[in-house]
């Protein structure tokens, strides 16, 4: 295993075993403060745009899904690295990149919210079936 850190704390760690491969964050609630469970996470996945595309070096033009990493930017700004637009002292582009990981907590939510206004719905239902 590696671990990484920042100032002496531990923030992640990259662990083998077997056939598999890890890469983790730290996640360890002593780690946290503020933590909050009562945000609105379906207002903000709807603001998502999942896109079909191939890239521009693909010369087999292989379709895959993803998103724009600055479309990204304003819904889940941590999951993005660099500036959209951004270019070097010698006007070479500085490519963004997205941490598609940290859209996982957002879709969790987002899910969980839909799941409980349908139980809502079939509560009902099952009420006017009566």
């Amino acid at each position: 295993t590696v671990t990484f850190h920042q100032d002496s704390t531990g923030v992640g760690s990259i662990g083998v075993t077997g056939s598999n491969t890890s890469f983790n964050t730290s996640s360890d609630y002593r780690l946290k403060e503020n933590v909050d469970y009562s945000w609105d996470a379906t207002t903000r996945l709807k603001q998502l745009k999942p896109a079909r595309f191939n890239f521009i070096k693909d010369d087999t033009n292989t379709l895959q899904d993803g998103f724009l990493a600055h479309e990204v930017s304003s819904v889940v700004p941590i999951a993005i690295t660099g500036e959209k637009d951004a270019v070097d002292k010698d006007g070479k582009p500085e490519y963004q990149g997205i941490d598609q990981s940290k859209l996982v907590p957002l879709l969790t939510k987002s899910l969980q919210e839909a799941l409980a206004r349908i139980d809502t719905l079939e509560a009902e239902v099952a009420k006017l079936k009566g």
